[in-house]
């Protein structure tokens, strides 16, 4: 038998739900504008978007990986959260979140996107009035396990910084505009002018000046909090899988380990992806939309900030 959308059952469990985990990706911020890069479409400049994001891509080419990262830091800013980042918003609070699912004490997101809306949606939560209905509910978090684009990362001290300059130093502007590659008349690519490593950001921490990089974790690299990301999923008895198809480990092994403990799991999903057939709950359609609706969490239309 396959996963059921019937969203009075998927009530029921989530209102017998301890320990709640929503582990998110690019679909989640897919109505926002926020372009994934991923399959046909993962090109910048005819460049493979993912190798582009590796650190010795970075080594090679500083200037070409700083503007790659200078667009979609440009695309981030101009974006805001959707309906689906206000739902979770909700879901983490415990104010909104007693009302649907009462006993979850805690509840996590673990999101794999590096845009920051889903922090963005929390920070423009307007507070619940009057007293909370169950004290034990405890403030939800967010993990942003692949890092953030509007943050840098010094690759002399080491220091991490929140940064949303736009742009972010003065010879990365209006780079932004071209995500094409320049041919010449023989139908050959022009090769990228190269922008020298002293005009790209730099770090200013105590006249520390090494080059910056974005604040993003890249292929090959770690997740720096991934052994208290792996506890929470194993604590977790109901998983939400919002935007993803699940194909990038660690994170599309999550859900599998919550049902593996005897939890439930549920998919918000455009289509169905590979796994998506053993969840318990299967919601498909823009999250926007479906999230909002099972979940039984209204959003307001939200005001121009």
């Amino acid at each position: 038998m396959g996963p059921s959308n019937n969203i009075t059952s998927f009530q029921k469990a989530l209102q017998q739900s301890k320990n709640l985990i929503l582990v998110a990706g690019a679909g989640l911020s897919a109505a926002s504008g926020i372009p994934t890069f991923r399959g046909a479409g993962g090109y910048w400049r005819s460049f493979q978007a993912t190798r582009l994001a590796t650190p010795e891509a970075f080594d090679a080419d500083p200037g070409l990986v700083w503007q790659f990262y200078h667009y979609r830091r440009e695309k981030v800013l101009s974006c805001k959260p959707n309906n689906a980042h206000h739902v979770i918003a909700r879901l983490l609070d415990p104010n909104y979140r007693s009302a649907v699912a009462p006993l979850a004490t805690k509840c996590t997101l673990i999101t794999q996107n590096v845009d920051g809306l889903s922090l963005r949606a929390q920070e423009m939560l307007q507070p619940v009035t009057g007293t909370l209905g169950n004290t034990t509910l405890e403030q939800g978090k967010i993990i942003e396990m692949h890092g953030r684009l509007l943050e840098t990362l010094c690759t002399k001290c080491k220091h991490r910084n929140p940064d949303s300059r736009s742009p972010i130093c003065p010879a990365l502007a209006g780079t932004e505009l071209r995500t094409e590659a320049i041919m010449d008349d023989a139908g050959k690519r022009v090769p990228e002018a190269e922008i020298p490593s002293k005009d790209l950001p730099r770090c200013e921490k105590d006249g520390c000046g090494g080059l910056l990089r974005p604040g993003v974790v890249w292929f090959g690299e770690s997740i720096p909090e991934l052994n208290k990301i792996e506890s929470l999923v194993e604590e977790a008895d109901m998983c939400l899988v919002i935007g993803t198809s699940s194909v990038v480990y660690p994170a599309a092994g999550f859900a599998d380990v919550v049902q593996d403990n005897g939890g439930k799991v549920a998919v918000f999903n455009i289509e169905t992806s590979q796994g998506d057939q053993n969840a318990d709950f299967l919601f498909l359609g823009p999250c926007e939309r479906t999230l909002g609706e099972a979940l039984g969490i209204e959003v307001p239309a939200m005001r121009e900030l």
